[in-house]
């Protein structure tokens, strides 16, 4: 990867994502590396969260985020941390913290960075109603998907070009980042 150019962290939600999954897709396609959980299987907001900080942490540039599911809840939670090392977020489908018993867990403030927050409109994991709650409290831009469900393989959602094109787009309306953290 050019040294210039920060680097995309792929953050999985449950079970993470397939071979198949619009993610793993997108990882390939630009280079991405993932953020891999101890246990898959298991959704611990201490646990995933720390696992995404220290991925960030790993990097010599701020990052771009590109989450799913309870992977956008384990990143947001550690971008609220390090909001500095973060260049950007795209957060697709995400799952309900009240689902896992963590809302109170989950920044509800502006995150300080560019995000977008793309919803389905029939996601069995967080109604739209909710999701345009979290974007904004987030101060994030809110995508309507539609009716796209959960926005994975069982949706439908292999190769998935528009997420690939709201990534650039977030890239390209975010303040260019000069220099290295190390600089």
């Amino acid at each position: 990867m050019n040294e210039g150019v920060s680097p995309v962290l792929v953050v999985p939600g449950l079970n993470g994502s397939g071979p198949a999954h619009w993610q793993s897709w997108i990882e390939g396609l630009i280079g991405a590396q993932r953020v891999h959980q101890v246990d898959w299987s298991r959704p611990d907001i201490d646990s995933w969260s720390a696992r995404v900080e220290a991925a960030i942490g790993a990097q010599a540039r701020p990052v771009w985020l590109v989450a799913h599911s309870f992977g956008c809840l384990a990143s947001v939670v550690s971008a609220s941390r390090q909001p500095d090392r973060i260049a950007g977020a795209l957060l697709v489908a995400p799952a309900s913290p009240d689902r896992f018993g963590i809302t109170p867990r989950i920044p509800d403030t502006a995150l300080p960075f560019p995000a977008v927050l793309a919803a389905s409109r029939n996601d069995p994991w967080m109604k739209f109603m909710s999701a345009a709650h979290w974007a904004e409290r987030w101060g994030a831009r809110l995508v309507d998907l539609g009716e796209a469900g959960h926005v994975n393989t069982e949706s439908g959602h292999g190769p998935w070009p528009a997420g690939l094109e709201l990534f650039r787009q977030l890239q390209a309306s975010a303040p260019a980042m000069s220099g290295s953290l190390q600089d």
